[in-house]
């Protein structure tokens, strides 16, 4: 005979699975990689910043601030800024549907794009994201171990990927500005981007490539994506 306390404690273990089964799809949930394309010389990026270190620390979330270089005529020049990220920023442009870069811009997944000023617009994208993934075809298996990269096979638009290699200071810096727009202000910046480099190619079969050790306490992420500024098809972090 089943008590009142055995029935209860049944339909708690019940919860708690279906809880822990929830945690493990999310968990094994691919990244969803969101860039903010910033600038400390540009006035309305501060907003867009404040909005993506709302969202660094969400679980399976990979945010990234990419400093751009073309405002820095303004009388700023930006201490992040780097022309490979403004390349890669004016890479995304034609495929979104845009003639030109500009700031701030956050991009997700390399596949969809906004302005990322407004409150709650970065949490937006991220959530279609996910919605986004049932429908599409799943990126391969990345992981980062014993100085590695190891990719899965797994179907590559288009024949091949490139494998981007990131450096990142992981949290938040304080940077002041001593001219520009925003003179006199100190910006937040999450995740700051500090190197790009193209590791290799993907071509769907299982690949390893070597990865460099990381120095100067800087984080490390690697991107297979789509050529020419096209979808993230899987990223990793350590």
């Amino acid at each position: 005979m089943t008590g009142p306390k055995t029935t209860l404690g049944r339909l708690a273990g019940a919860a708690f699975a279906a809880l822990a089964a929830t945690v493990g799809a999310a968990s094994a949930q691919p990244l969803t990689v969101v860039e903010l394309f910033t600038s400390q010389g540009c006035s309305s990026c501060p907003p867009a910043n404040a909005n993506l270190i709302k969202v660094k620390d969400q679980p399976g979330v990979l945010a990234l601030s990419f400093n751009v270089t073309y405002w820095d005529y303004l009388g700023w020049k930006d201490t992040f800024g780097r022309q490979e990220f403004t390349q890669r920023q004016v890479n995304y442009e034609p495929t979104l549907g845009h003639d030109g870069p500009f700031t701030p811009q956050v991009v997700v997944n390399g596949s969809a794009d906004a302005v990322g000023a407004k409150p709650g617009e970065i949490q937006n994208l991220i959530a279609q994201s996910l919605i986004n993934k049932g429908g599409r075809t799943k990126g391969p298996d990345v992981a980062l171990a014993g100085g590695k990269v190891s990719i899965g096979a797994g179907k590559a638009p288009g024949g091949a990927a490139d494998v981007w290699l990131v450096r990142y200071r992981r949290g938040v810096v304080e940077v002041p500005v001593a001219r520009g727009e925003n003179t006199g202000r100190t910006l937040p910046h999450a995740n700051v981007v500090h190197s790009l480099q193209r590791l290799g190619r993907w071509n769907g079969q299982a690949t390893t490539l070597p990865l460099p050790a990381a120095s100067g306490g800087l984080s490390t992420a690697v991107l297979v994506q789509s050529p020419g500024g096209g979808p993230i098809l899987a990223a990793a972090t350590n």
